[in-house]
């Protein structure tokens, strides 16, 4: 099938922004009794082997875990050894985000116990992936679309595996305590709502009641004590550290000179920026704008970073509302502030609910790999077709009222803009303005935008002038990259239908 953007898919495909008709009930977990469980409330089973057979664990089950423990997780490789131990196969890991520490997890890729990834891939995994490595396909969700998957049926998890910094034995459970703290627990509320089977995971365990909870007990059918779930100093990774190049700075600054000359920037404004080098600096820039002109925020979007939490203890914001802590500053501020509240993909992104913060943004700032003349981007694949980022909460953001991408003209010396993207991961109705070193380029709907910015002294560019600059710089355009290796990924949009396919590549 050819879907709206002009990709070919297998199925379901994308109609275009908002064309989906929604119907139906959301799923649900089966019903249970308080009679199968301990009347005296304690749910803990000796280890985590003997947990996954009391939750009848079997070869080709749906397993879901959460990432707050990012490049720390320790979790998900205890997991897979002991299915394998079990000796079960096939299974469909069903994380929130995979990072570089599960490289762990190839072996079990190549032995079958794990069948295929539904999730953000990156990193050695995405590497493995691209090159044919998975038996089955992976498919590709934004934070918001996996909680949609669960809430509208799409996906069952059959057993969710929650790793759980601090737990009581009935299972209630928080991040912000303990020697694996990791702050907020909001991606794992969905495996704890719709998952069958329920499995609480901790390295600390505390008399009840475990309050206050993030997660409360009554979703959780087992709990296992284990030495250590994850190790938080590796929650910052290379993807959460300040830029350092000059040009990156330059686009930081240009993305920041353009909220504050377009009048995004006020009082009581709202934004989001995202986890990366460019947007943790737009984040610095606009705190020293919000400074000189006596503005505050009224709620800023997390990934909590430092940088966030001195803007909430300094006044510069009223509230965090936070999806997930990408340092320890965050951790101890979601422990102790009380205006830093933790946010699911419930009420920040899911596209099928009576609205979501994602639309309550004024702006956004955000990350790609690649963007084409129309302002459609690429999030997912570099230009060599290898799938080494996640969706993350890219696609849900885009529906702020301003979404700017921060990115630098290019890359390895590669044009970052080009004639058709590699992988097509956001349409261009959502895509207002692209940030860079050189310029900045208005998206012509945008005509609120363009007269905002009228007279002002940005250095205003169209695209095909940074794709022609960048070109000059690099020798040329880059070369045409033709993918007809066997399709390994799908690339969804929000509403679970398809945006495009990631191909194999040649190792």
């Amino acid at each position: 099938m050819i879907n709206a953007v002009g990709r070919e898919v297998p199925h379901h495909p994308f109609a275009g922004v908002g064309a989906k008709l929604v119907s139906g009930r959301q799923a649900s977990p089966p019903i249970r009794s308080c009679e199968d469980y301990p009347g005296d409330g304690n749910k803990r089973v000796p280890d985590l082997m003997t947990a996954l057979k009391n939750a009848g664990l079997r070869d080709g089950m749906v397993i879901s875990t959460h990432h707050h423990l990012r490049n720390g997780d320790y979790l998900a490789a205890k997991l897979f050894a002991a299915a394998d131990a079990l000796g079960v196969r096939d299974l469909v890991w069903f994380p929130s985000a995979v990072f570089p520490c599960h490289a762990e997890l190839i072996p079990y890729l190549e032995r079958g116990v794990i069948h295929h990834i539904e999730g953000s891939l990156n990193g050695p995994v995405g590497d493995f992936a691209s090159e044919g490595g998975m038996k089955g396909i992976a498919v590709l969700r934004s934070h918001g679309g996996r909680y949609r998957a669960m809430q509208d049926g799409d996906v069952r998890v059959d057993i969710a595996v929650i790793a759980a910094p601090t737990a009581d034995p009935f299972g209630n459970m928080r991040g912000t305590t303990g020697p694996s703290a990791c702050g907020g627990l909001g991606f794992a509320v969905a495996d704890a709502q719709y998952a069958d089977h329920v499995i609480a995971v901790t390295d600390n365990l505390v008399r009840f009641p475990c309050a206050p909870w993030q997660i409360q007990g009554n979703y959780i059918d087992q709990v296992v004590v284990v030495d250590r779930i994850g190790d938080p100093s590796k929650i910052l990774s290379g993807t959460t550290e300040l830029t350092r190049s000059p040009e990156r700075l330059l686009v930081a600054e240009h993305a920041a000179r353009f909220v504050a000359a377009s009048g995004v920037l006020r009082e009581g404004w709202s934004f989001q920026a995202g986890a990366g080098g460019i947007s943790l600096a737009f984040t610095l820039f606009v705190r020293d704008l919000m400074r000189e002109r006596g503005v505050r925020a009224r709620f800023v979007r997390g990934g909590s970073t430092r940088y966030l939490v001195e803007m909430l203890e300094t006044g510069l914001t009223d509230f965090i509302l936070d999806g997930q802590t990408f340092d320890l500053d965050g951790i101890r501020s979601m422990r102790e502030n009380a205006n830093h509240i933790m946010t699911s993909p419930f009420n920040s992104y899911n596209y099928h609910g009576k609205g979501n913060l994602a639309s309550l943004l004024d702006c956004a700032v955000l990350g790609a790999t690649e963007v084409d003349l129309e302002f459609n981007a690429n999030v997912v694949t570099h230009s060599d077709g290898r799938m080494l980022h996640g969706i993350g909460g890219w696609q849900d953001a885009l529906f702020s009222r301003c979404t700017i991408l921060a990115v630098p003209t290019f890359r390895n010396r590669v044009p970052i803009v080009r004639e058709r993207l590699t992988t097509f991961c956001g349409p261009e109705t959502l895509v207002d303005v692209i940030a860079t070193e050189r310029g900045i380029a208005i998206n012509p709907r945008r005509t609120d935008l363009l007269a905002a910015v009228a007279g002002s002294d940005l250095p205003l560019k169209s695209l095909e002038e940074l794709k022609a600059e960048a070109e000059a710089l690099c020798g040329g355009p880059p070369e045409s990259l033709e993918l007809s290796g066997p399709v390994i990924g799908h690339v969804t949009w929000v509403d679970g239908t398809l945006l495009d396919v990631v191909r194999q590549v040649t190792a």
